[in-house]
């Protein structure tokens, strides 16, 4: 598999590959407006990755950096629904965990997981624990979506700055999202 990481709007692209898998996995679970995405590109807050087989996108991940500490956020990734259970989400996580400490100015990464017990979330909080992320207890409530939230954490560099707590996460995380909000 090859992987690319993309810094700029590429409408192409987002269209005809990333659009598919994106809306599939996140529509009704989160998903931001495409103009939302755009504007994160623009304000340079975010970075796609892809992964590709066959000179087809199958995996996709957009990030940013947590402001204020040595984090990257997982603001999405999906594996396209043909290519699942074939080892290509792993082997995504370890190209960012790569990017984060080569390219992304990061030293840990952090993910929000639905806090809900049901057994589509079970399964996708096994994988990040697999990939070595760890459950903060605190859940968080959003004012604009019916859905609560965890925080994981996965620290990539032992002394990093990043705050273990959910409560504590959540404020970077939230100014993430709001940074991404503002503007468009």
């Amino acid at each position: 598999m090859e992987f690319n990481t993309i810094s700029k709007w590429d409408a192409q692209l987002w269209k005809n590959q990333i659009s598919p898998i994106y809306h599939r996995a996140f529509d009704g679970k989160g998903a931001k407006p495409e103009k939302i995405i755009r504007n994160m590109f623009r304000k340079q807050l975010c970075s796609l990755h892809i992964g590709i087989v066959e000179n087809q996108v199958v995996a996709m991940a957009v990030t940013g950096k947590l402001e204020g500490t040595d984090a990257l956020i997982i603001d999405y990734l999906a594996v396209d629904s043909k290519w699942q259970h074939r080892g290509i989400g792993m082997e995504m996580m370890r190209y960012i965990q790569k990017w984060a400490l080569t390219k992304g100015n990061a030293r840990s990464i952090v993910i929000e997981v639905e806090s809900e017990e049901t057994p589509e979330t079970q399964a996708r909080n096994q994988f990040w624990k697999k990939c070595g992320f760890t459950m903060t207890e605190y859940i968080h409530h959003y004012i604009w979506v019916p859905e609560s939230y965890r925080a994981m954490y996965l620290i990539l560099v032992p002394d990093t700055n990043i705050p273990k707590q959910g409560e504590e996460l959540f404020k970077y995380i939230e100014r993430f999202h709001k940074a991404s909000y503002q503007g468009a």
